[in-house]
């Protein structure tokens, strides 16, 4: 069974057909990439799978269960957790107070998970060992590169303990150094045991990163298979690589 099943999801935006009828599987501990051009309905299928977007047809199923009708935060509840292009950190907290905060909203809302003081202060501590922002805990956002924002955004999707993350264009902008050290990170983050959907316009880091590749165009999935296979497509290359 598929961690996360999405079926004939199709999204309007009044007359404009954002998603028409996708379908995508994804199975627990996978790495899968997903790409397309500007426009060709990623951040759209996203929000539709995390609650964000209210589909119009379709459905998605996650860890088993229909999660149709849930909001966000129940969806995250349920073990989906994404990070965003841009983070927006809270500016005066501190690092490890920017993790305390989904920890609290995330992890001590469920049932039975309630954490003292002292288990979040020792996850806040894993949390940044594991994305190397461990000597940053107690700096402000604001003192921190650019690629440790994009940890610090990891971390953040993380503290909700996700079984599935979806990381959205986490190294836009980044040095070829910088990419590699996130692309690093993903793949450290999966070997724990998380699938992994990446949003990314890096074919470098694509290809180093996925097992899997799921291609969107114009709201429409044109491949889905091995990312050495899915690149050769000749549709794939004219409406995407050729570009």
């Amino acid at each position: 069974m598929p961690l996360l099943e999405v079926t004939g999801l199709s999204k309007r935006f009044g007359g404009f057909v954002a998603l028409d009828g996708i379908d995508l599987a994804v199975q627990e501990g996978e790495r899968v990439g997903l790409i397309g051009p500007n426009g060709s309905g990623k951040s759209t299928l996203v929000n539709c799978i995390c609650g964000t977007l209210t589909n119009e047809t379709g459905s998605v199923h996650f860890n088993g269960e229909t999660v149709d009708g849930l909001v966000t935060h129940e969806r995250t509840h349920r073990g989906m957790a994404r990070s965003f292009q841009l983070p927006r950190p809270f500016a005066t907290l501190t690092v490890a107070e920017n993790l305390r905060v989904p920890l609290l909203y995330t992890v001590n809302a469920r049932p039975g998970h309630k954490l003292s003081a002292a288990q979040l202060d020792a996850r806040c501590a894993e949390l940044l060992a594991l994305v190397a922002l461990a000597d940053k805990g107690a700096q402000l956002p604001r003192d921190l590169t650019q690629v440790e924002m994009r940890k610090l955004e990891l971390a953040r999707a993380m503290a909700a303990e996700p079984k599935l993350l979806i990381a959205d264009e986490s190294m836009a902008g980044l040095s070829q150094s910088e990419v590699d050290d996130i692309v690093t990170l993903l793949i450290r983050l999966n070997e724990r045991g998380i699938t992994i959907i990446m949003i990314e316009h890096i074919m470098r880091a694509v290809m180093k990163f996925s097992q899997r590749l799921v291609v969107l165009v114009s709201g429409k999935k044109i491949a889905d298979g091995k990312p050495d296979t899915v690149i050769r497509d000749p549709e794939v290359e004219k409406a995407y690589l050729g570009q």
